[in-house]
């Protein structure tokens, strides 16, 4: 699998499957998780509605991943997946983890080429971007999928630049 990075805009990406950052309620929010809900429309927002009225009742658990329609965006499906908030107490590093193994599974379920993830839990749950970027990046590489290219889609230069490094040191 090829392993890319784009700085920009997630929701612009022509893709297979967009990974949606999403909150446990799968029923929109900030972040990530807003902007697709608003540039894919009702559509999405409708399977997952259905999602928790059937699975979900008590929410996507973290590290999960569930796929809908992509609705109005570029791409076939999004992938909703659950980070875990930043702990210097606790080692989540393991769910963090998982909601890149998950929702790589669940695209090679849908018969995806190609993914585009965003930097989970990065944003308002304040994992630290060095560590989040060497988790993901180690975790797509090693993840045996079919897909064909996996993109690091990241909002600003900073981030794109943190992965990059990683990358690079990952050889």
């Amino acid at each position: 699998m090829k392993l890319t990075l784009v700085q920009g805009d997630i929701t612009e990406q022509r893709v297979d499957a967009i990974v949606n950052a999403a909150n446990s309620s799968l029923l929109g929010g900030g972040g990530v998780d807003g902007a697709i809900h608003r540039k894919g429309g009702p559509e999405i927002l409708e399977e997952c509605r259905a999602l928790r009225a059937s699975r979900y009742g008590g929410g996507l658990p973290v590290g999960q991943a569930v796929s809908t329609t992509a609705g109005r965006l570029p791409a076939r499906w999004v992938i909703h997946t659950v980070g875990p908030v930043y702990s210097r107490n606790e080692d989540r590093s393991h769910l963090l983890a998982s909601c890149y193994r998950e929702s790589l599974k669940v695209a090679d379920a849908l018969g995806a080429a190609t993914i585009a993830f965003p930097a989970v839990s990065t944003g308002v749950y304040r994992w630290p971007m060095d560590d989040a970027a060497r988790i993901s990046v180690t975790t797509v590489l090693r993840s045996g999928s079919n897909l064909d290219e996996a993109r690091f889609v990241l909002f600003d230069l900073a981030a794109y630049e943190v992965f990059d490094r990683v990358l690079r040191e990952f050889g």
